[in-house]
């Protein structure tokens, strides 16, 4: 966890420079080589003490909105929150302890998806809400099945 000096300095050069010293050409590159990781595992990953999760979202954010990929860093995002939530995958039975890490995984997926996508998250959720996965689903990269009929591709 980060001790406050993550926004010291030029901390877009130091987080790029961090990538490219782990031999990747990009942040998205570094990320999806580690798909289920949070924003805050990648962030230490690169540096736990002048890096954080924020930080991390918003290079990847630049990256994706480049490459016309957002909707896929959206699935991406919602990949990692429910690795972090519910790592033996979706709940058979969604008592309130489970309720309550569902929940969490996808307000905090609402909450770092971008203002262009809210809307389609919010129809996804409530698609995974009306008709939950089968249990243990839990998908390991943003190319998912079930994530791509929710959220499919339209960025041209």
């Amino acid at each position: 966890m980060t001790d406050g000096r993550s926004w010291e300095g030029h901390w877009r050069v130091r987080l790029y420079e961090r990538v490219r010293e782990r031999g990747y050409d990009s942040l998205t590159a570094f990320a999806e080589a580690r798909p289920t990781a949070s924003l805050v595992a990648l962030a230490e990953e690169l540096g736990p003490d002048d890096i954080a999760g924020v930080q991390v979202f918003g290079g990847l954010l630049a990256e994706a909105e480049r490459r016309k990929q957002v909707t896929r860093l959206v699935r991406g995002l919602l990949v990692r929150e429910l690795a972090e939530a519910l790592p033996n995958g979706w709940p058979a039975v969604l008592d309130d302890d489970k309720r309550l890490k569902v929940a969490v995984a996808l307000g905090t997926w609402t909450a770092y998806t971008p203002e262009t996508h809210k809307g389609r998250v919010k129809q996804a959720r409530a698609a995974l809400r009306a008709a939950p996965p089968p249990p243990g689903w839990l998908p390991r990269g943003p190319d998912d099945e079930l994530l791509l009929t929710l959220l499919p591709d339209e960025e041209a």
